[in-house]
């Protein structure tokens, strides 16, 4: 097993919209808060609305660092938090993701939408090819991400996941029993992945 890993910062994706059952929200800012009592900043997407807010009000509230990473077309749309300790401007997505990667020691995700899924699977794929060895997790809150989890069980046993590389994604139904998880986390690299 992997000694145990210390987080100065954790990369958070999860949804923008408000239109979501309030149950989600209060995760978020529990995840928010929880990071911040930790002394491990918060990293994210930059935004004040749905989970992102959350986040970051949560850490803030609770006396916590808060990065945001946001391009100029989400900042010209007025969606850039107010109050962050931070707030970094991007041109592009791209250059948005990489720098929320750099800032980053591990990364969760949320409940979200394309925009989560897709940054989550970017970086447990660079995780795999060892362009970094930071963990990656899933917060189940609510049993949102089971058919997600169930799917990946399923791909790994059609053999389009490593056995050894499944559990680069820990999931777990709370943000304390999943940090946990990624302080341990193993991370096999690209030996004997082709």
């Amino acid at each position: 097993m992997s000694s145990r890993r210390s987080f100065r910062a954790v990369a958070v994706y999860c949804g923008s919209s408000n239109r979501v059952d309030s149950k989600y929200l209060d995760v978020a800012t529990h995840v928010g808060t929880e990071l911040a009592s930790r002394g491990v900043g918060v990293v994210y997407g930059g935004g004040s609305v749905g989970l992102m807010g959350a986040v970051a009000d949560g850490a803030l509230q609770a006396g916590g660092r808060v990065d945001g990473v946001i391009t100029d077309k989400l900042m010209d749309m007025e969606l850039g938090h107010p109050r962050l300790t931070e707030l970094i401007v991007t041109k592009t997505m791209g250059e948005r993701k990489m720098k929320m990667a750099s800032l980053a020691d591990a990364f969760i995700g949320l409940p979200g939408g394309w925009g989560t899924l897709e940054e989550v699977f970017e970086v447990v794929t660079l995780t795999q090819l060892e362009y970094h060895r930071k963990p990656v997790g899933l917060l189940n809150a609510g049993g949102y991400y089971d058919h997600l989890v169930a799917f990946l069980d399923h791909a790994a046993g059609e053999g389009f996941i490593r056995p050894s590389h499944r559990g680069l994604i820990s999931c777990a139904s709370t943000i304390e029993g999943l940090l946990g998880q990624l302080e341990v986390a193993e991370l096999p690299g690209v030996a004997g992945l082709f």
